[in-house]
């Protein structure tokens, strides 16, 4: 019998009974997931000095601990492709105009690839005033282990995809297959789908009136459904963060983070400048940049601790619906594309910083403006398709390094502080993705600010 092992488990159950005892109905959901945060990460700590990192006691706990952090995930995971799909068919049975379409999907995939361009040169930036190198780092029996997994995942699967093959990807050959999420680019495979589906359903309403208005109804009853699923699970959110948070903060070797802590510093800075970005353009927009923040704070909590940007969309777009005032439509737009294309976080600043560390070790000058233009061209273009899950960021460095002519084997030697880089890079990707719906939503003047403008706890007693 492991006592350890169960007194931790059961001091776990203690503090989910008490966060659900405490977490009354009056409190709104940025305060249940912000107390759900603390309690992780005090929790996660007393675990890390009381056993250590790589002690079996702690390993065997994060299994159960798992049980409600990965379940949580998997039930998001799970109405991800019914949402994707009904929200989206939804959207374009209700847009009832192609331009309206046209111009939702240009300034939402403008505003995810402009994003992504300025992600990348505040990478660069901050990764030539840190003088970040890739010599020197020392590789062992773990980075070599994730270097050969990459050769055999991803080299010749990724690197060597050219652009046409890339947008080619995006276009559905079996939206069956798709809705399994069997591809890194299924989410956008099934949003066009969808999107074809829903302009077929306008198409028969016009030819055949009676079949159409039942299709329509069909659609609308579908995606209130789906909807009514993603609030169910909601409520579920700060357990959790809780569980998340825990097993993130036990597990975490302090040693290898202080050892490669001026990448750690560089990193987080360069996210904190997008975040401000983020809140420039919100504010040029005419959006109150610190009400958007403080709305947005259990999604980006949750993107923080789940590391999935794919995951993140059923809360993306409650929060762009019930909170941010934006339309549904500009919502489900965002939310899906923003999964996959553009991510500010894994395919903009990282990717940049990598090839600006690697730049000297093959002779090439990372100051030269020509080779910063280059790749801050290369990365933004490289940014669609990027899979929405943990390890994106690779995906995206294994298309960019290539392509400027690098080696990739800097992507293993990081593998010690990825996960901690990488929680604050899901929380910017998805962060861009709202941002993005809602400057779409106030470009097309269709933001409700009534509901902008409510209280939160409000918002939460509605639902």
């Amino acid at each position: 019998m492991n006592l350890p092992l169960i007194i931790n488990v059961l001091v776990f159950v203690a503090l989910l009974i008490l966060l659900a005892k405490t977490g009354s109905n009056k409190w709104s959901l940025s305060k249940k997931v912000l107390v759900a945060l603390v309690v992780g990460v005090v929790f996660g700590l007393a675990l890390n000095i009381i056993y250590g990192t790589d002690n079996l006691t702690v390993k065997e706990s994060i299994k159960w601990f798992n049980i409600i952090g990965n379940g949580y995930v998997q039930l998001l995971q799970m109405v991800i492709m019914p949402l994707v799909f009904a929200s989206i068919l939804s959207a374009v049975t209700r847009l009832h105009k192609a331009s309206s379409l046209g111009k939702i999907s240009f300034f939402t995939i403008g505003t995810l690839l402009f994003t992504t361009a300025i992600s990348a040169l505040i990478g660069i930036v901050i990764a030539n005033l840190f003088g970040l190198s890739a010599a020197g780092l020392i590789q062992g029996t773990q980075e070599t282990a994730r270097l050969l997994a990459i050769e055999s995942n991803f080299i010749g699967k990724v690197a060597d995809m050219s652009v046409p093959q890339i947008i080619l990807s995006f276009i559905p050959k079996n939206p069956f297959a798709d809705l399994t999420g069997a591809h890194p680019t299924s989410i956008i495979s099934v949003v066009i789908f969808a999107t074809f589906l829903g302009i077929a359903a306008l198409q028969m309403l016009k030819d055949d009136h009676e079949h159409g208005k039942l299709a329509l109804v069909a659609i609308d009853t579908m995606q209130a459904w789906a909807m009514k699923l993603v609030r169910l699970v909601m409520r579920l959110t700060p357990y959790g963060v809780m569980a998340l948070m825990t097993k993130v903060v036990a597990s975490s070797n302090i040693h290898d983070i202080t050892q490669l802590g001026s990448f750690v510093v560089a990193s987080y800075i360069a996210l904190g400048l997008m975040f401000v970005v983020h809140g420039g353009l919100l504010a040029f927009t005419g959006i109150n940049p610190l009400k958007f923040f403080k709305k947005a704070g259990p999604v980006l909590t949750f993107a923080f601790t789940s590391r999935s940007s794919a995951a993140s969309i059923p809360l993306n777009i409650e929060t762009q619906t019930r909170r941010l005032g934006v339309p549904e439509s500009i919502a489900s737009f965002s939310a899906s594309f923003g999964a996959t294309i553009g991510q500010n976080g894994c395919a903009g600043i990282y990717p940049a910083m990598l090839a600006v560390m690697v730049a000297p070790t093959v002779g090439i000058d990372p100051f030269d403006p020509v080779w910063i233009a280059t790749l801050v061209g290369v990365v933004t273009i490289s940014s669609a398709g990027v899979a929405g899950v943990g390890g994106g960021a690779t995906f995206a460095a294994l298309i960019v390094l290539p392509a400027m002519g690098l080696p990739v084997t800097l992507a293993a030697l990081l593998i010690s502080v990825e996960p901690l880089i990488d929680m604050g890079r899901t929380a910017l990707n998805v962060n861009g993705a709202m941002t993005a719906g809602t400057i779409t939503s106030q470009l097309m003047r269709k933001t409700n600010k009534e509901v902008f403008e409510q209280d939160e706890k409000v918002v939460l007693n509605q639902s």
